[in-house]
């Protein structure tokens, strides 16, 4: 199956069109102001109106309050929510829309249980854990921790590079994979030629 890619914290329109250019399937925006790749409404705007039919965009929050999401969605057309915080089943489906739970993986994280518990997500998007960060540290967890058994959707992150996202692919098996960091120049602001030694390397495998 073809392994769809995502390339999260987009902040300018010619960084979206330039992963839709190499051929990603989608792209993430960062409404959570902590992070360095927030975007505000106005920019969100402006990126998704540069985006061509069949590109899905997806708004990331983290803890955010219902009236927060939906001042968002009022003016920003996303496709998917991705809940990369501590929010609940009941919090992520309240907003009536497809959505992903981030989960930041460690040794003692029951991926069976989170299935168990998000059962109305699309996916889970497994990422890094860390205590300093909700996410975009650039970590790379063991793969390994990852149950053969899931049977939600998998969208791997963290750490995810053009030299390391062929092994993770051939080793995790995900639905798709999501990158950031991995293909900027600083943060927030991407790289186009590293998006393109990154999709080089996903292709490969897609032939």
């Amino acid at each position: 199956m073809r392994t769809r890619v995502k390339i999260c914290g987009i902040t300018r329109p010619e960084d979206a069109l330039a992963a839709v250019k190499h051929g990603a399937d989608a792209i993430g925006l960062v409404f959570y102001a902590p992070s360095p790749r927030n975007v505000s409404i106005e920019q969100a705007e402006q990126i998704v109106a540069a985006l061509p039919p069949y590109v899905s965009a997806v708004g990331l929050f983290v803890n955010a309050a219902p009236m927060e999401i939906e001042s968002v969605l009022k003016r920003v057309r996303l496709d998917c929510l991705q809940f990369h915080g501590d929010e609940t089943p009941t919090e992520c489906a309240q907003i009536n829309m497809p959505y992903y739970k981030a989960v930041r993986v460690k040794t003692d994280t029951n991926l069976l249980q989170y299935e168990a518990d998000y059962h109305q997500a699309k996916a889970l998007l497994l990422d890094a854990y860390s205590e300093q960060a909700f996410g975009g540290t650039g970590q790379v967890f063991d793969w390994h921790l990852i149950p053969k058994n899931l049977s939600l959707p998998v969208v791997l992150a963290g750490g995810l590079t053009a030299e390391n996202v062929a092994n993770a692919i051939m080793q995790v098996k995900p639905y798709a994979v999501d990158v950031s960091g991995g293909v900027e120049m600083s943060k927030g602001i991407k790289d186009e030629a590293k998006i393109a030694s990154f999709m080089r390397e996903v292709d490969q495998l897609r032939s």
